[in-house]
């Protein structure tokens, strides 16, 4: 039926084979679908995911770590395919229970604390770790501003606009033009901010831009859901000097590839148990 004649019904009802309704990766109620437990490595953090911009937040955050030799911020990392329902076995939804990546486990404790919500697991480890996230309380407020506001923005940008522009079975003007203004909107508040600070929350590199470059840098950089050009991202001068720079560390470069599925195979090392994995693991080594 065409969106012009479409009318809703009274009382909704899931349709599994409805075009576009997510039907492998979404469902309309919650808790697992099937048992299976996770596996556990031999690291203390364990982090079940997928390389999506949710999922490069923590991987990031986790190599920076371990470039500064924080050598307890090791960890074991499980790829999730969300396109077959991994997020709903019993094991994640154990740790997860909203069944969405990323998912972290730090068996440091007894029992392990369960970690769910990017945002929340940047904090965690920014907390536990004593990096990334300053301890001057005004320093501290600024960077929790931004990273609040990437959790709250990054929906109308991915689930929004990117939904609509590129994954929609079909191309809805209103939904698009609604989205479209958001996206912009939001990269101008980004470049405004940028004006006058080298990251978001001022002098220093913080989880706010560890959590928004994946995010607001990959579309700048990487041209994801091929929009680079219909929303002129690079007129937004200050947030691609800010996305290049953040590209160049070498931390952002490992976590990029982490849990990857597609692209180059040279960037793909879809699990990782240690450092050397990302010379010795990756998808174009392996048989």
């Amino acid at each position: 039926m065409s969106e012009q004649h479409y009318q809703p019904a009274k009382v909704w009802k899931w349709d599994p084979e409805a075009k576009g309704n997510g039907a492998k990766t979404n469902r309309p109620t919650a808790g697992p679908t099937h048992e299976k437990a996770l596996p556990v490595g031999k690291h203390p953090l364990q982090l079940y995911s997928l390389g999506t911009p949710n999922g490069q937040k923590v991987t990031i955050l986790l190599e920076e770590l371990l470039a500064l030799n924080v050598n307890d911020a090791e960890y074991d990392a499980w790829l999730i395919n969300i396109g077959e329902g991994d997020q709903f076995t019993s094991g994640f939804v154990d740790i997860n229970p909203n069944s969405k990546i990323p998912a972290l486990s730090d068996h440091s404790a007894t029992p392990p604390i369960r970690v769910f919500e990017s945002g929340n697991i940047l904090l965690y480890l920014a907390e536990k770790y004593g990096y990334f996230l300053p301890k001057d309380i005004a320093k501290r407020t600024e960077t929790l501003n931004w990273l609040f506001w990437l959790q709250g923005s990054a929906p109308y940008l991915g689930g929004g606009f990117g939904h609509f522009y590129h994954y929609a079975p079909e191309k809805i003007e209103y939904a698009i033009n609604r989205f479209s203004l958001e996206a912009k909107r939001q990269f101008d508040v980004l470049d405004r901010q940028l004006a006058n600070n080298r990251y978001l929350a001022g002098d220093d590199y913080t989880i706010a831009d560890i959590a928004t470059w994946p995010w607001y840098g990959s579309m700048v950089l990487y041209n994801q859901y091929n929009a680079a050009e219909f929303l002129d991202l690079q007129s937004y001068k200050n947030v691609v000097r800010w996305a290049k720079e953040i590209a160049q560390r070498p931390a952002v470069m490992r976590g990029r590839k982490v849990k990857r599925v597609m692209g180059d195979p040279a960037d793909q090392l879809r699990e990782r148990h240690d450092a050397s994995d990302f010379d010795t693991q990756t998808q174009d080594k392996q048989a």
